[in-house]
C-alpha cells in the first residue's frame, strides 16, 4: 500500500521573466507543449482523489497562465489549500482580487537580495521595485505571506538586511533558502556555493533572527546539502509525500526528476495521476528501502534520510541509485569535498565575473 500524496505543485508554465542562475527549472528543455486548461483541471481533480490537501501554483511564472484564477477556483473546489509560489511579476490590484475571489489561500513572493542594485543584477533584469510592489499588493488583498530569498556567495552577506526586508513587508514566513545545485545551478555551483565563512555567518545571524522575532515571524534557513554530514529526505522519500507535474504533463516525484538518465516519467495526457503514482517504473524505481545500496542498506536512518537526493547522487556520481555524496558514509564523499575545498577563500564577486550563465526561457 503506497502512501498517499500531500502536496500537488503544479509547474503551470517554465516561461518567467527572470534569468536567475540558480533557478531550478531544467537546464536543457525546449520550448514545452503546455498543459492546456482542460488538462490541469483534471489533474487536480485526481490529485485531490487521491488525497492530496495542498497544490502549489509553480513554474516558471505562473501568473504568465491566464487561466490561473480558474485552477485556483477549481482547486478551492476540490477542497486544496492553494498557494501561489512567484516572483510577483504581473501582479497588480486587480488581478490580487479576482485570485482571492477565486479562493486562492497564501502566496510566496521571491526576492534576490534587499536592495535593488544587487537583486537586478542576480535577477538579471529590473524588478526589485516590482517585487517589492507586489508583496504590498498581496498584504493588502489579505493573503498570508512568505518570502522566499534563495542564498548564494553574492548575497548571503546580505542576510541581516534581507531579514529587516521581511520585517518590514510584513511577510509572515521567512524561508532562507541556500542554493539547491540542481538546474541552472548546478551549472554555475562554483561561482554559487558559499564559503564556510560565510555559512556560519548566515547560521549566527539567521538563529539570533529567530529568537529576535519568535512568535511575529518564522524563520526558516536550509544550510546547503554540501557542509552537511547527513543527507536531508529528499522530498520526505521519493514517492512518498510530493508529486510535481511539469508544464507538459509529465509527472515527477520532485521538480528536477526529470534531469536523471534513464527514467521514462509518465504523462498525464496518457495515464490518470493515481496509476502514475501507484504504479508507474519511475515512481517506484526508489521508493521505501529495498532499492539501497550499503551503506544506506544497513544504516540506521535508513528511513529517515531514504538515502538523501537521488538527483543530487545522478548529478555528482553518474549514479542516481548511488548514496548521496552530502552523508558522510558515502563512498563519493571525496567528490563533494574536493569540489567544496576548491571553492574555499572565493570572494563574492567571483559571482559575476565571465562564466555564469543565466537562466534563460525555453526556446
Amino acid at each position: 500500500m503506497h502512501p498517499r500524496p500531500y502536496l500537488l505543485l503544479a509547474e503551470l508554465t517554465y516561461q518567467c521573466p527572470l534569468h536567475c542562475p540558480y533557478c531550478s527549472n531544467p537546464a536543457k528543455f525546449q520550448r514545452n507543449n503546455e498543459l492546456p486548461t482542460n488538462d490541469w483541471l483534471r489533474v487536480i481533480e485526481q490529485a485531490a482523489d487521491l488525497g492530496a490537501l495542498h497544490v502549489g501554483f509553480s513554474g516558471g511564472e505562473p501568473l504568465q497562465r491566464r487561466d490561473l484564477e480558474q485552477l485556483v477556483a477549481h482547486s478551492r473546489r476540490a477542497g486544496l489549500y492553494s498557494n501561489l509560489i512567484t516572483s510577483g511579476i504581473g501582479l497588480d490590484s486587480q488581478r490580487a482580487t479576482r485570485l482571492r475571489e477565486a479562493g486562492l489561500d497564501a502566496v510566496q513572493i521571491s526576492l534576490q537580495s534587499d536592495e535593488a542594485g544587487l537583486a537586478d543584477k542576480i535577477a538579471g533584469v529590473k524588478a526589485h521595485e516590482l517585487k517589492l510592489k507586489a508583496a504590498g499588493i498581496v498584504r493588502e488583498a489579505g493573503f498570508p505571506l512568505t518570502i522566499n530569498a534563495v542564498l548564494h556567495r553574492a548575497n548571503i552577506e546580505r542576510l541581516e538586511q534581507i531579514i529587516l526586508l521581511a520585517e518590514k513587508l510584513g511577510a509572515d514566513r521567512l524561508e532562507l533558502a541556500n542554493t539547491q545545485y540542481y538546474g541552472w545551478a548546478f551549472r554555475n555551483r562554483a561561482r554559487l556555493l558559499p564559503t564556510r565563512r560565510q555559512i556560519d555567518y548566515a547560521l549566527d545571524v539567521a538563529a539570533k533572527a529567530r529568537a529576535r522575532l519568535a512568535g511575529r515571524l518564522e524563520i526558516l534557513f536550509i544550510a546547503p546539502d554540501y557542509y552537511g554530514d547527513r543527507p536531508k529526505p529528499c522530498m520526505n522519500g521519493w514517492g512518498n509525500r510530493f508529486i510535481t507535474v511539469n508544464p507538459s504533463g509529465d509527472v515527477l516525484p520532485c521538480p528536477t526528476a526529470g534531469d536523471i538518465p534513464g527514467l521514462r516519467f509518465e504523462n498525464v495526457r496518457n495515464q490518470t495521476l493515481q496509476w502514475i503514482w501507484n504504479e508507474s517504473d519511475a515512481f517506484n524505481r526508489f521508493r521505501g528501502t529495498a532499492w539501497m545500496p550499503d551503506p544506506c542498506r544497513t544504516c540506521e536512518f535508513r528511513e529517515i534520510d531514504f538515502g538523501g537526493c537521488r538527483c543530487q547522487a545522478a548529478l555528482i556520481t553518474g549514479d542516481a541509485a548511488a548514496t548521496d555524496p552530502a552523508c558522510s558514509l558515502s563512498p563519493d564523499r571525496r567528490k563533494l569535498l574536493r569540489f567544496v575545498e576548491s571553492i574555499q577563500g572565493e570572494s563574492p564577486n567571483q559571482f559575476f565575473e565571465d562564466g555564469l550563465v543565466f537562466r534563460q526561457n525555453p526556446g
